[in-house]
């Protein structure tokens, strides 16, 4: 299995999930074409798409992707503010659902961000039983995971640094209510790192990091004195390749 970053910040996202037995999209925030060519130009071995949310640095491809002969899993307050809530291809899920894509087995779950139905995503490849965590654009977790090998988790910003920011004239003010409670700080992310059993974690992986109010450096180096786990930051081109177990 090998995790494919086409995008990862405020101006897009979107991942591939690449394995033997068929590809995963997760977000579609980025042109069509792009997504395309970062899929080799081929959708045929595609088995569908999960969508967190509506908001377009997540979402802006999705009617391309339907039209495309695309599955496309999200919730119904996501479909609702896309207006994509017809479309025979879209699969409505809500939090604590399990479903079937291709052969992964899915775990919905529900996240905290300034949108209708915002979801995380705990995915099982079903061929290696191995498990990767999905979660982006959300100040918090309030669940617990077990047996995950691989994390994808929105790092967006330090506290710190924000506060500067503002201080300095860079920021409006009036956007710090909304940073707070709706985005992964480094403290959370490292609040929820420690409560989460990561015994068999080989990855991790930093998701959305802001373009001001971010420290890639600090904040691999913080994390890793935390987990003992050196993590990857999700730019653009990156990829990771997610060893298979045997059978």
């Amino acid at each position: 299995m090998k995790l494919k970053v086409l995008a990862s910040s405020s101006k897009g996202n979107c991942y591939i999930l690449e394995t033997p037995t068929g590809n995963l999209l997760f977000e579609a925030g980025i042109p069509w074409k792009e997504i395309l060519k970062g899929l080799n130009y081929n959708i045929s071995n595609v088995v569908g798409c999960l969508i967190s949310h509506e908001h377009q640095d997540h979402s802006k491809a999705v009617y391309d992707v339907l039209k495309a002969g695309i599955d496309v899993w999200t919730s119904k307050g996501t479909a609702n503010s896309l207006g994509i809530d017809r479309h025979y291809r879209l699969n409505i899920i809500k939090s604590r659902d399990q479903f079937k894509v291709g052969d992964f087995l899915v775990l919905a779950f529900d996240t905290e961000h300034d949108a209708e139905e915002p979801l995380g995503y705990l995915i099982q490849y079903m061929p290696t039983k191995e498990k990767i965590l999905l979660l982006t654009d959300s100040f918090y977790c309030k669940y617990k995971f077990k047996g995950l090998k691989y994390i994808c988790i929105e790092c967006n910003y330090i506290k710190e640094t924000l506060d500067e920011n503002i201080k300095d004239g860079y920021i409006n003010e009036a956007m710090k209510p909304r940073l707070l409670q709706s985005h992964f700080s480094l403290e959370n992310v490292k609040k929820f790192l420690k409560a989460n059993d990561l015994s068999q974690c080989r990855e991790i992986i930093l998701l959305h990091l802001s373009d001001i109010n971010a420290d890639s450096e600090r904040m691999i180096r913080e994390i890793e004195e935390v987990t003992g786990i050196t993590p990857k930051i999700a730019e653009k081109g990156l990829e990771v390749s997610l060893d298979l177990f045997p059978y």
